[in-house]
């Protein structure tokens, strides 16, 4: 645990108690604040009060007395499409809101620091697509070459769950816009922004106040080193506001498809193969088309952002190379559940948008689709490009029928389920197809979350190995 630095005697108000703010609650108490929380949930509020927390209902005006902040979880509306009741009133007040990142922030450097031969670093990891990968990878290369590392915030650990730092140390944290757009404080050593497709767009008013809470990442903090993807023009925008000139080598841009040789610093990616410029001169290749946890063009992307990151704390392309190929990649993108009888199934659960989905259907042949789920705002048809390898669509969910009406000529059936999907499917299949799950939509019609969803597509896969 962290525990949260200036705050000691402080009455500090939390509000909401899932797994970010109950650790919240115990990191302020740990440096010494006097916690009240609250949370609209009774039966999460109860469970909370029986684990010791002082819950005081915020929505009445007494329980604010004395209050100096009030540090709000994630996915709790600050602004749009409209403040929380809680957060409106300490906006009234005027109390600071704050969320658990920018505690972590504020309170991850400590005095120990001044023994250390090698201080502690901080990657953070925002965009729209890939984060959570290009996260993952990062530290997965770290440990690969020896570096001490931990990885949290909207992946695995809670940032105020992580462990104090150690020597040479260096924390990787993926932030969600949600998490960005709040945070008082940003200040990692290096900041990752991977790509910009629309998304959340109600959270945050639009495509712009999306991006704004993308951008925050970099404004606010001015990391070290930004390693910036400028494949989408909000990309290209931010790398040209952050550089101060040409030749400014705080701006590493990564690219998916263009070659970047102008750049006073770049990685790129074209044809599967990874190239690092400085100053106009390659320093380095890596042949990514063999690397079985990074297939396709968006995880291409991915390992140009995971390798520019490691390579600005620091570390040897060769010894970054060897750890791409012992990479597996993470559960539900782009991930291989099994091979049987010559086809493969590739549970990409994880692709809930457009564009997602795109990427995934771009990476693999012949290909049996599963796909539906709750739909979004704008539907399928943008993925009418993508879909020449698709020799048939399996739609389920809410939106099966819906998106039936947008795929054009592509065959399909109604499959409704996730059950007839892939036993339809894999009746169907033969050696050298790939039945892929890549749904193009929410899965709260028919699962609590995207992983419920990519488990219950890999259960069954296994079940057909059983037989």
């Amino acid at each position: 645990m962290i525990p949260v630095q200036g705050v000691e005697d402080q009455t500090v108000a939390v509000l909401g108690l899932g797994r970010s703010g109950k650790a919240t609650a115990a990191a302020l108490q740990a440096g010494g604040a006097h916690v009240i929380a609250w949370d609209d949930g009774v039966d999460t509020r109860e469970a909370a009060e029986a684990e010791g927390l002082h819950i005081a209902d915020l929505t009445r005006d007494e329980s604010w007395h004395g209050v100096t902040m009030l540090v709000t979880s994630p996915g709790i509306p600050h602004l749009y499409p409209h403040p929380h009741p809680v957060i409106a009133r300490a906006y009234a007040l005027g109390i600071p809101v704050d969320n658990d990142i920018g505690l972590f922030f504020r309170s991850y450097a400590g005095a120990g620091w001044d023994e250390f031969d090698r201080a502690p670093r901080v990657i953070a990891v925002t965009g729209s697509n890939g984060k959570s990968t290009t996260t993952a990878l990062i530290h997965h290369i770290l440990r690969e070459c020896g570096r001490p590392s931990q990885m949290g915030g909207n992946i695995g650990t809670g940032v105020l769950s992580l462990e104090p730092a150690r020597d040479g140390e260096v924390v990787v944290i993926e932030l969600s816009s949600y998490q960005t757009e709040l945070a008082r404080a940003l200040t990692p050593d290096v900041a990752v922004f991977t790509n910009l497709t629309p998304d959340h767009l109600d959270r945050h008013g639009g495509t712009g106040g999306y991006f704004a809470a993308k951008r925050r990442l970099f404004a606010e903090g001015g990391p070290d080193r930004a390693v910036i993807g400028i494949d989408e023009a909000e990309g290209l925008y931010l790398a040209g506001q952050l550089a101060t000139a040409p030749s400014d080598d705080r701006v590493i841009r990564v690219s998916a498809g263009q070659k970047l040789d102008r750049a006073a610093w770049s990685v790129f990616a074209r044809k599967g193969f990874l190239a690092e410029y400085r100053k106009g001169r390659q320093v380095a290749s890596i042949d990514l088309r063999g690397i079985s946890g990074l297939p396709g063009a968006h995880n291409h992307q991915n390992a140009c952002a995971a390798y520019a990151a490691c390579r600005a704390v620091g570390l040897p392309p060769r010894e970054i190379e060897a750890a791409f190929h012992s990479f597996a990649g993470l559960p539900h993108r782009s991930q291989l559940v099994a091979e049987i009888d010559g086809v493969r199934y590739v549970n990409d659960s994880k692709a809930t948008n457009v564009d997602a989905a795109a990427k995934a259907l771009q990476a693999f042949q012949r290909i049996r689709w599963i796909a539906g789920g709750l739909g979004k705002d704008g539907g399928i048809a943008a993925l009418t490009p993508y879909l020449e390898h698709v020799s048939k669509a399996y739609l389920i969910g809410h939106s099966a029928r819906d998106f039936a009406l947008e795929i054009g000529q592509t065959p399909y059936e109604i499959a409704e389920t996730m059950e007839q999907a892939v036993a339809h499917a894999s009746a169907e299949a033969e050696a050298g197809d790939i039945v892929l799950l890549a749904p193009a939509a929410a899965s709260f019609d028919q699962y609590p979350n995207f992983e419920k969803r990519g488990e219950h597509f890999t259960a069954l896969v296994e079940g057909l190995k059983a037989r």
